[in-house]
Formats: C-alpha cells, sequence, structure tokens
C-alpha cells in the first residue's frame, strides 16, 4: 500500500487564530489592567537592561497575579484560555481540512509555534486538534502554582520548532536529536511539505526558512487592522511569504483556497517523485 504524504500546518496563535493576545481574553482583566496598561508595563521591564521581551512579560504575569492574591495554578490558565477568541471559520476549520486531506490522499497534521502560553491555548476549544503546541510555558512549585518561566520563546527560537517537526520530534527540551543529520528525504515532514501561517514580525524567520527550504508561508491578516495588513503585504513585496491571506477560516475564503491548492501541489510532486523512483528501479 502506497504511503501517504505528510502535510504539517504549522500556526503562530495571536493574530493569526485569535484577534487578539491570549492574555487579554480574561486574565489582563482579572488583574485589574487594561491591556494597554498591561502591555506598556511589560514593555518598560527591560528599558535599560538586555531582558527578553517574552520572560518579562511571563514575570509580569508572575508578579501581577501575586500582588492580586491569584493563584496561577495550570487549572487557571486553562480556564482564562476558555475565553480566547478565534477568527471566522477557525474552530471548523481543522476537521474541514483533515476531510480535504483525507479525500485527495494527504494525512494532515496541526501544530501551534508561538510565544503565547501553553498554558492558555491548552484552555481553547481547539487545543485537542493540535499534535503538539510549541509555546511559552510556566514551571510550577510544589503546590501546582507557577513561580518561573520554564519555557520561553522569542521570533528566532520559534525557528527550532520547525526543524523539530521535519524530524519528529515533539520533545519542547530535546536539544540533541534536532541536531543530528538527516537526509531530506528521510525526514517525517520535509520543508516542502510545510504550510506556515503567522500574522507580524515575529513570524519572519520562521516564514522565511519554510519558504527557503521550499515550503510555502502565509501572513494572514484581519481586514480591521490596518497595521496587520500593510505588514502582510511589506512581507509579500519583500518575498518572505508565498502568499497573503485574510484571517476567514471558512470554505471560500482565501485562507482555504490557498491550502488546498498547496495540498494538491504536494500530493501531485509526491506522486512524480514516486513514479520517478519506481522508473528508476525498473531501469537499473
Amino acid at each position: 500500500m502506497k504511503k501517504r504524504p505528510t502535510v504539517a500546518l504549522i500556526y503562530d496563535f495571536d493574530g493569526t487564530l485569535s484577534p487578539g493576545n491570549m492574555q487579554e481574553f480574561g486574565f489582563i482583566q482579572a488583574i485589574g489592567k487594561t491591556p494597554d496598561e498591561f502591555w506598556r508595563q511589560s514593555n518598560q521591564v527591560p528599558e535599560g537592561q538586555e531582558v527578553s521581551s517574552i520572560l518579562s512579560y511571563m514575570k509580569l504575569m508572575i508578579d501581577e497575579a501575586r500582588e492580586k492574591g491569584i493563584s496561577l495554578t495550570r487549572d487557571s490558565f486553562v480556564s482564562f484560555g476558555k475565553h480566547i477568541e478565534l477568527y471566522d471559520g477557525v474552530k471548523e476549520w481543522f476537521s474541514l481540512i483533515n476531510e480535504y486531506g483525507r479525500r485527495h490522499g494527504v494525512v494532515v497534521e496541526h501544530y501551534i509555534n508561538s510565544s503565547g502560553q501553553t498554558e492558555l491555548i491548552e484552555g481553547t476549544s481547539i487545543a485537542k486538534e493540535f499534535k503538539k503546541i510549541f509555546a511559552c510555558s510556566f514551571w510550577y512549585d510544589e503546590s501546582g502554582v507557577a513561580v518561573w518561566p520554564a519555557v520561553a520563546v522569542d521570533y528566532t527560537g520559534k525557528t527550532q520548532f520547525l526543524f523539530k517537526i521535519a524530524k519528529g520530534i515533539m520533545d519542547i527540551s530535546d536539544n540533541t536529536k534536532v541536531n543530528e543529520s538527516q537526509k531530506e528525504d528521510d525526514k517525517p515532514i520535509p520543508f516542502s511539505h510545510m504550510i506556515y501561517l503567522g500574522d507580524g514580525t515575529t513570524d519572519i524567520p520562521c516564514m522565511k526558512i519554510v519558504k527557503m527550504f521550499g515550503g510555502n508561508s502565509i501572513a494572514v491578516y484581519s481586514p480591521e487592522n490596518r497595521k496587520q495588513h500593510d505588514t502582510a503585504r511589506k512581507l509579500l513585496k519583500q518575498d518572505r511569504v508565498n502568499f497573503i491571506c485574510q484571517a476567514d477560516y471558512r470554505v471560500g475564503g482565501q485562507i482555504y483556497e490557498v491550502v488546498t491548492t498547496i495540498i494538491d501541489k504536494i500530493k501531485a510532486e509526491n506522486d512524480f517523485q514516486t513514479l520517478q523512483r519506481k522508473n528508476r528501479r525498473k531501469t537499473s
């Protein structure tokens, strides 16, 4: 039986699947701040110091929760995550595109690659759709309360997870297997079978790498967000992405049209390469 090719759909989260930052749908309100107040304070923490902006926001979450008497357990994060809003069609997207893949002889897998927070994403209704969530997370003390960042993923750190996905490595802390040499043909998911969806400048390294190695990158934008739309158009003009699409995941939307066409292309190229190998074996 001929093995079906696997296509990896890799998503940023904030601004890509959701119209805002995930902390803005419950957590920030719980600590009595507005999103503008929280992010302004987070951005001020590293001023004059060489501090990661990711570590800065994670530390601020712990400090503010402690000050307000909020116990930041994994369950409380998951509870906040249940309030995260999603773009039109996102909830139905996964079963829709999975079924399209099945009908066309392709296995579709979904991954998150985000500088947001794993525990919040786990609270969303779509968390079960992902084979792996690569994102920031907290370390918890013996009482189950978040006390320190366990994993902090910045925009360049996100690129490592592309190589882990390619090699089938699901351990977020692995730094050995991911660096081992492996032929492209031996990888469970070669870069040419990757589709990366992101919305902004923090996704540029991943978008560029996927595109450079033969995959496809899509810059997603909300038509109501002028800055986001301008960023997407700039990325396309600079040849950093293959496509730009409105953040609408319903049938008939741009994302559906682009992704299904890419899946068709991957399947056709895989069939072509299989035919070539078969022909060479017969003539050797």
